[in-house]
């Protein structure tokens, strides 16, 4: 099979179960947004703590996944020997969290003023060590091209995590109300700290379908083969770290800079807006779980780099499509969230943008992967969080979360210039720099116009702006798509 029809199969695939995971999950959204009022600050706590969770799963898989593929594809390395020996080291560090965690639990919650409810850290430090434990295995059904169970198991954990919600939410109330002694467990109350218990359940429950490939730990653990590795992959966790502070910082953060309830009310709206442009990152990480061990897979592939190009510029065109439709459609969207989060809809096209030069760096970030020189990406995304957490220091007192949402834009802004630049010294790709910036503009001056000719009725103004998303399609047709809407020939094309 064509390896590029493969990488479209399989993102197909993958991007199913994430976009239906992720739509599933919007169904959440406004359930907690409706059921936590903004003012409450409640929303505020579960944003702010999920972004210690992916901060923290960042340092408990330090790079593995990537590494795994790394030496899974090098030749006289046995790929069983590479997955024992990466999830023996990830579930030992996550193991030795969870412990530590459980006995320092007193001072870190005083650290991250959760003294009242220290259960929020102990249930979800041991949410995230299960998280990075399943990263690898995931990995492994990746590395073996097994879409099919890796997508019903994602989509697993979405369905049973949606169930419970709603039971938690909407079921268990009446139940309490006419049979209170049947419910002795329930406290209506407690609406933050179910979010987490449920999480941990539907996590828990997900690790069981991973028996088979638990099976190959008797590989057992190889120390040579770690030392490598480790070697490799010090410079990622770096990476990861500064890129994940680009996505989770702000949130981190706001509490300290704004203090109290104010702070918990704010970070909740924030949170709850970036929810909707989150439908730019749940593509790219679809991309991503495609194209990172096809990219492996076909280094030794003289027309890689041309690939890469090709790659690029069709994501490119697709990520602004995506971005149209939620700017154009976004009298519908804002109805995900509760109307008192509406004030923070502002963030969104920022936001969205933000996650677009995000999903560039990761397409321009094989270059120093693939050499080895994988420490270059540490410093980019230093740079870039660097960057992020400046803004957000200097003007989220004055601005509030606006200058969050352009943080975020900066620091992947400068991320992606600079891998750029320095990769087409170090090892060039034949990018079409001039048409993704043209489709960039276009996408960006389709969408100002849009805000320019707003009209009150919705239904015109829906009309109006589904015809600026078909000038956009117009123009990509006769710039590229036109020369490929033959598939097979695009195929052949990209194979000789």
């Amino acid at each position: 099979m064509n390896p590029l029809k493969k990488l479209l199969g399989d993102t197909a695939i993958y991007g199913l179960s994430s976009i239906i995971g992720r739509f599933l999950n919007y169904l959440l959204v406004p359930l907690y947004t409706y059921k936590i009022a903004a003012e409450s600050g409640g929303y505020g706590v579960v944003t702010n703590i999920y972004a210690y969770t992916g901060l923290l799963l960042v340092l408990l898989t330090f790079g593995m996944e990537t590494t795994f593929f790394r030496f899974s594809n090098k030749e006289n390395i046995n790929p069983d020997r590479t997955f024992s020996t990466s999830l023996l080291t990830v579930g030992g560090v996550a193991l030795f969290f969870v412990i530590l965690t459980t006995i320092f639990i007193t001072p870190i919650c005083n650290v991250l003023n959760y003294t009242a409810h220290p259960e929020y850290i102990e249930i979800m430090s041991i949410v995230v060590a299960l998280d990075a434990f399943q990263a690898i295995l995931f990995s492994r059904l990746r590395y073996e091209k097994r879409a099919i169970k890796f997508a019903a198991l994602k989509l697993l954990f979405i369905v049973l995590n949606i169930g419970l919600n709603l039971f938690v939410f909407l079921v268990a109330p009446s139940i309490y109300q006419r049979y209170p002694t049947l419910m002795g467990w329930y406290n209506p109350d407690y609406q933050v700290g179910y979010i987490f218990m449920v999480n941990l359940i539907c996590t828990t429950l997900v690790t069981f379908g991973f028996i088979p490939e638990l099976k190959l730990i008797r590989n057992g653990m190889d120390f040579g083969l770690l030392k490598k590795m480790l070697k490799y992959t010090w410079p990622l966790l770096l990476l990861g770290l500064a890129g994940i502070l680009n996505q989770v910082a702000d949130k981190i953060c706001y509490r300290y800079i704004v203090p109290g309830q104010e702070g918990e009310v704010q970070l909740g709206i924030y949170g709850a807006c970036v929810k909707i442009a989150m439908i730019m990152a749940m593509i790219t990480q679809a991309f991503r779980y495609a194209y990172e061990p096809f990219v492996f897979g076909n280094d030794k592939d003289k027309n890689s780099k041309d690939v890469q190009a090709v790659v690029m510029k069709y994501f490119v065109i697709f990520t602004m499509v995506a971005f149209l439709a939620v700017m154009m459609y976004m009298d519908i969207f804002k109805h995900i969230i509760n109307q008192s989060y509406w004030e923070g809809l502002k963030v969104v096209p920022i936001v969205m943008m933000a996650e677009v030069f995000m999903g560039i760096y990761f397409n321009l970030s094989f270059w120093y992967k693939l050499i080895d020189k994988t420490w270059w990406g540490a410093i980019f995304s230093g740079i870039g969080c660097t960057v992020l957490l400046a803004i957000n220091f200097i003007f989220v007192p004055k601005f509030g979360y606006m200058a969050c949402a352009w943080g975020g834009f900066a620091g992947y802004g400068i991320c992606m210039v600079l891998s750029y630049l320095v990769g087409q010294k170090k090892a060039p790709v034949p990018y079409e720099v001039g048409k993704i910036l043209l489709y960039m503009a276009l996408a960006v001056g389709l969408y100002l116009i849009s805000t320019l000719t707003q009209v009150e009725n919705t239904l015109i103004g829906l009309v109006i702006n589904t015809l600026y998303i078909i000038v956009f399609a117009i123009a990509a047709y006769f710039l590229d798509l036109r020369k490929e809407i033959n598939i097979n020939k695009f195929f052949n094309y990209l194979k000789h």
